[in-house]
């Protein structure tokens, strides 16, 4: 076994952990006392002696449900967000209409118990016109950015790029709920 998939045992709740080990257990009894015994047949023997097939889907209900409350968290805080979005909109126009009044009425300062608010003088902001007749020395030049699907595309189609290759991949599991 390698060190990723002892890695990945180790971090498995330990009555899933204790179920395929004695999954394996009957699994290496029932081919040393039976080594012509098919495949199906281990495998449906296997699933009567054993509790680890409903184990498995006992742990992946628990990561679907996990994953609805990834979901609707999700939805809450893209929720919030807006809500953010929208009470910093109503703070920034409170205060244009603050400065807005109280330039027009001639007045630099308020003091009410909790705050004063006064009026002063900001630097001058950049207003760009014509991005295109900047010289190069007021421009950052960016990192570059690896195009990863681009790569993947192209070794796919059977280009060989200098400095790339496809990794093994792995595996993983598919569970429909529909």
């Amino acid at each position: 076994m390698g060190r990723y998939q002892t890695m990945r045992l180790v971090r498995m709740p330990n009555p899933l952990l204790q179920e395929l080990s004695h999954h394996e257990y009957l699994r290496h009894k029932l081919l040393s006392d039976y080594p012509n015994i098919d495949e199906e047949t281990l495998l449906d023997t296997l699933e009567g002696l054993t509790e680890l097939h409903e184990m498995i889907a006992a742990v992946t209900r628990s990561r679907l449900d996990d994953l609805a409350i990834v979901s609707a968290l999700r939805s809450r805080i893209s929720d919030m967000q807006e809500r953010l979005s929208r009470i910093e909109h109503r703070a920034d126009k409170a205060k244009d209409i603050v400065v807005d009044v109280m330039e027009r009425a001639g007045i630099k300062k308020v003091s009410d118990a909790d705050f004063t608010v006064s009026l002063r003088q900001t630097s001058p902001s950049l207003v760009v016109a014509d991005e295109a007749v900047i010289p190069g020395e007021y421009w950052r030049p960016q990192p570059p950015k690896l195009d990863r699907q681009g790569l993947i595309g192209a070794i796919k189609a059977g280009a060989v790029v200098p400095g790339t290759l496809l990794g093994n991949g792995g595996v993983t599991i598919s569970v429909r709920t529909r």
